[in-house]
């Protein structure tokens, strides 16, 4: 498993506009569940629906429950940038 940091997530982000929603993703509350092991984060975060996120750390891969067709999206960008600033959560 790689490290993340804040300048790798945010590099994965498809274009500026993504990068920037990612960072409004980052307070506590839009996350009602958030959970990680060894190989994979994933979460539940609050926006106009309730939305099922999940990235695989070993590539990274991610998968969302939105609508987007931006990849990665938003939550997932989010989520990876949560766990990066704390593995621990």
């Amino acid at each position: 498993m790689q490290p993340f940091s804040t300048e790798s997530v945010l590099a994965l982000a498809p274009d500026a506009a993504s990068a920037k929603a990612a960072n409004g993703l980052m307070k506590p509350g839009k996350w009602p569940l958030l959970g990680a092991s060894e190989v994979a984060v994933w979460g539940e975060c609050q926006g106009s629906s309730l939305y099922q996120t999940q990235v695989d750390l070993s590539g990274p891969s991610f998968h969302c429950s939105c609508p987007s067709r931006k990849f990665p999206c938003k939550h997932g960008l989010a989520l990876l940038l949560l766990w990066a600033k704390d593995p621990k959560q």
